[in-house]
Parts: structure tokens; sequence; C-alpha cells
């Protein structure tokens, strides 16, 4: 049976800021790590002197291969001025800024410091596609990227079971990827925010400019079955079910419960966090559900005393529109092998019942992977205090929201639950 855990101490999240998710030629680490957090400290209602931080974490994965740089936490604490003060650098994969999150959070907890400034950031553009693969690679297990298993592939076995077991097809995934890119487009810091109808509406125009044939789709799932439109990476993974290489960065600044009213009057209060770790694909109980998913929703809803029918909305790690549904069963909100089926029924849109990656997923919004897991809890912040603008969910009583966050093949996953009260 499943431990219900507690925190010594109530932790809240009182700013947050990101930089907007792309590919910056001209920016490098630094210069995104400092618009997040000059745009964090702004959203401090009550204002942020610097120097109160008691501490910093950094999730970065593999700034050290993509940008032949590693000891991130002091040179992030040097750019903001809070050197020489404590910095600490996680890597989970692509869980890393969530893994930072839940140190900052057990920090606060602990009684050992009051406030402390979580975040993450990756520069991944610098480098060609191959090798931008080759880093992400570093985070699969031996067993896999010995023979050549990269992450598209991955995800490309795992929805071949989940076909064969529940009968979905590329069309089901088809309507995943459709409304991640109708929120991003009402999402100005996804770096793919335009619709499919755009991306198609794009290619015409460009096809008549060069004098190219001009392709003639009836609607945007007609363009996704197009290969010239959208190419195979690794079937059934075709370019659009694929998440961007991207760069950025995300901060959100985190106090004790008692002092969050010195900062805020609409602090968010972290109320269930948890954490798992899983096996390879080779060693997996299955292939179309993560172990470590269900034991850290199993953490992050003993420790909230809530059920998934409690949460209204989520973030989900969508880098490829695979993952979406293996997730949103994982954590409850749907029973296994009816994920698809809830997509295609719009229980997942903007305006449905559960709303899933609001703000374009990893999809859509970009994947800059240590950057990932705060950016995901930042969306989760505006939409419970009513900042997320175009895409705020229409809700009356929007309060509890959570983020799950995946590392590596399913190695590490995080599930956290905030709520605004």
């Amino acid at each position: 049976m499943q431990k219900k855990r507690k925190l010594g101490r109530g932790v809240a999240v009182v700013g947050a800021g990101m930089s907007k998710f792309a590919m910056y030629p001209d920016k490098d680490s630094k210069d995104l790590f400092a618009e997040a957090f000059n745009e964090m400290r702004s959203s401090v209602d009550k204002g942020l002197e610097p120097n109160d931080i008691d501490a910093l974490y950094v999730g970065n994965f593999t700034n050290d291969f993509f940008m032949h740089q590693g000891h991130w936490g002091p040179i992030i604490s040097d750019l903001i001025g809070l050197a020489p003060k404590p910095a600490t650098r996680t890597e989970g994969a692509c869980a890393a800024s969530a893994l930072a999150f839940r140190e900052g959070v057990f920090a606060i907890a602990s009684g050992f410091y009051d406030i402390v400034l979580v975040s993450g950031v990756e520069e991944m553009s610098k480098r060609p596609t191959a090798e931008v693969t080759e880093g992400l690679a570093l985070a699969s297990v031996p067993y896999e990227s010995r023979v050549g298993f990269t992450f598209p592939g991955v995800f490309g076995a795992i929805a071949t079971d989940y076909f064969a077991k529940y009968g979905a097809t590329r069309d089901h995934l088809m309507n995943v990827t459709i409304k991640s890119h109708n929120n991003a487009r009402l999402n100005p810091k996804a770096q793919f925010n335009m619709t499919i109808s755009d991306l198609m509406k794009a290619r015409i125009e460009r096809a008549k400019k060069k004098g190219e044939p001009v392709p003639e789709w009836k609607d945007e799932k007609e363009a996704l079955w197009d290969p010239r439109f959208n190419p195979q990476v690794a079937w059934p993974m075709y370019l659009y079910d694929c998440c961007p290489i991207s760069d950025g960065a995300a901060c959100m600044l985190l106090v004790a419960e008692e002092i969050a009213k010195n900062f805020t009057d609409n602090p968010l209060h972290v109320i269930g966090i948890g954490q798992g770790s899983g096996r390879g694909l080779h060693a997996a109980p299955s292939l179309t559900s993560f172990e470590a998913n269900k034991n850290a929703a199993a953490e992050a809803y003993g420790m909230s005393g809530l059920t998934p029918k409690d949460i209204q909305f989520a973030e989900v790690h969508d880098c490829f529109s695979m993952a979406e549904l293996i997730h949103i069963e994982d954590l409850g909100f749907f029973e296994e092998g009816t994920g698809f089926k809830a997509v295609e029924e719009g229980l997942t849109r903007l305006d449905g019942p559960m709303p899933i990656n609001t703000s374009g997923g990893l999809k859509c919004k970009g994947h800059p992977v240590g950057a990932t897991g705060i950016g995901q809890l930042i969306e989760v912040w505006k939409q419970l205090r009513g900042e997320a603008g175009e895409r705020q969910i229409p809700k009356k009583d929007l309060h509890i929201g959570a983020a799950q966050n995946l590392g590596g093949t399913g190695g590490t996953c995080t599930v956290t639950i905030l709520e605004r009260r």
C-alpha cells in the first residue's frame, strides 16, 4: 500500500516566468535564462529582491553535450547575482527541471530555506538534427541505444503495441496533433503557434509562389496523411507527431506558505508531489503504460488526498502524440485503452471536461528538455491565476491543476498538483 506522505511545512508558488520556446541562432542559455528570470520577477505582485533568494535549483539535461559546457548551477547563479548562495543542478533527462522544483519544495518544507528559485534551461538548436538525436539518446537505457533505438523509434514501438491492443489508428493520433496545434495558436510563448489549417495554407501559398503543384487537401487529416506534408519518421510516428528541437528557459519562485502573502495575494499551493522510476522497454511490464508514471501519480494523489476525478486540467509530457494517450491513462483521467476515444470525443479540448495541454504541449509549445518541467508548471500557474489569455479554460471555479513530466524512456516521471485557494 502506498504510504501517504506529507510535507513538513507548506510551500507556495508566488512567481513564474519563461522565455518563448524556439530555435535561437543569436541567443544562448544565459540570454534565455535572463529573459525568464526577469519575467518571473515582474510576475511577483508585491515585488522581489533577488538577494532575498536563499538558494537556486537549475534543471538541465545535457548542455554538456549540446553546448560543450557543464556546471550550470554556478553559471546561472553568477548570471542573476545570487553567488555565493548555493546553486544546484538537477538532471533527470526531460524531467530535469521538475526535479529542480521537487528539490526546491523539499528544501523549504524542511525548514532550511524560506525562498527558493527553481528553474530549467536547455540550448539545443546549435547542433545538427542528427547530433541532437544523439544527445537525446543519452537518456535511453544502454540496451536501447546500442541497437540504435532513438526516441521516435521507442514511441513508434509503443504506438504499435497500443494500436494492436486497443484498436487505435494513426487517425486517432492526428486528433491529438490537431488539438495541440489549436491550443498553441493561442499561446504567444509557443514555438509553433499555428494550427494545422494555418500550416496547410502556408504550404499552399508557398507552392503557388514557386509555381509548384498546389495541394488540394480537403481538411487537416487529409494533409496529415500526405507524406509530402507530414513525412514518416518512425512508423507510426510522422513529423507532426513529434516535438521540435527547442531552446528555452523557465523559472518559478517558491516560498514558505506562511510568508506567501508577502509576495502576492494570489499564491498557488503545492498540495501533491510524486516521483517514480522505471525500467527500459526490454524489462518494462507493459509497453502501453509507464510504471514510473503510476508511482509518481500515487504519491501525488496520496499526499493531496485527491483522486484523478478531482484534477480539473493537466499538462502532460507529449514528446510524441502517442505519449499523451499513455499519460492521461496512467494518471487515471481515462481508463486504459480509452484515451484515444476521449480525445476523439473532444473531452480533452480547451472547452472539454478534462483539458489536456492547454499550452499546446511539448508538441507545439516546444521542448527545451531541461526547461520543460517548469514550463509545464507555468501553464498550470497561468490557468489557475486566470492569466492564460485566449486559451483560458472556461471553467467557473478552476482551482486544481496538475503537471506530469517524463524523462528518458520512462526512467523518471514526476507528477505535481497545484491548488489555488
